[in-house]
C-alpha cells in the first residue's frame, strides 16, 4: 500500500468534483430514487450516504489492491456494475421487481442505493482512474462534497415526488430506465 498523497488544490478537488458528479449523477438517479421509496416506504438517507461513502473511501485507499487480491480487473468489475445497472434499467421500463428487499430490513437503502447507484462501478472506476492524476486528499474531498450533494438529494426525495406527482414520477421513471440501459451498454461496451 502507497502512502497517502495529501496535496490538495482548489482546482483539483473543483474537476475531482465535477468529474464524480457527473459519474455517480444523483440528479439523474431521482426516478430510481423515487421508485425505492415508493416499494420501501421510505429511505434511509443518512445509511445510504454513510455506506456509499465508507465504500468510495476504501475504493480510494485499497481498491486496486482488493480486486487484484481476487484476482479481478478494472475492467471486470466494471462490467458487473453495468450488468446490476442493466437490470435496474429493465425494472424502470417495465415495471417489474427484480431486486426484491423485506419491506423493514431497509436494505433499498444499501443495494441498490448505496452500492451500485452512488458507490458503482462507474464511481469506483473513476476513482482508481483519478489516482493517475490527483492526489488522493483531493479525490477524498471531491467525495466528501459529492456525497453531502447525495445526501441533500436523498433528502428531499420525498418533496421531489410529491411536485412531480404519480403521472409525472412515472415518465421519468420509463425515461431515466431507457438511459441507465444506455449507461450499462457503454459500460458493458468500453470494458468489454
Amino acid at each position: 500500500m502507497t502512502d497517502f498523497d495529501l496535496s490538495v488544490s482548489f482546482k483539483a478537488v473543483a474537476s475531482v468534483t465535477l468529474i464524480l458528479f457527473s459519474v455517480i449523477d444523483i440528479v439523474g438517479s431521482i426516478p430510481i430514487i423515487i421508485d425505492l421509496r415508493q416499494k420501501e416506504g421510505k429511505i434511509e438517507s443518512g445509511k445510504a450516504t454513510v455506506v456509499a461513502g465508507i465504500i468510495m473511501i476504501l475504493f480510494l485507499i485499497v481498491g486496486t489492491q482488493i480486486l487484484n487480491l481476487f484476482g479481478i480487473d478494472v475492467n471486470s468489475f466494471a462490467i458487473a456494475g453495468a450488468i446490476i445497472l442493466f437490470l435496474l434499467g429493465i425494472e424502470m421500463i417495465l415495471g417489474i421487481v427484480l431486486f426484491k428487499s423485506e419491506p423493514d430490513a431497509g436494505s433499498g437503502s444499501i443495494v441498490p442505493l448505496a452500492f451500485p447507484l452512488i458507490a458503482g462501478a462507474g464511481s469506483m472506476t473513476t476513482i482508481i482512474s483519478l489516482k493517475s492524476e490527483y492526489s488522493e486528499m483531493s479525490i477524498l474531498l471531491g467525495i466528501i462534497l459529492n456525497l453531502l450533494f447525495v445526501y441533500i438529494v436523498l433528502k428531499s426525495s420525498g418533496w421531489i415526488q410529491k411536485k412531480l406527482g404519480k403521472g409525472g414520477a412515472n415518465i421519468l421513471r420509463k425515461v431515466f430506465g431507457i438511459i441507465l440501459l444506455a449507461i450499462a451498454i457503454k459500460l458493458f461496451k468500453t470494458n468489454i
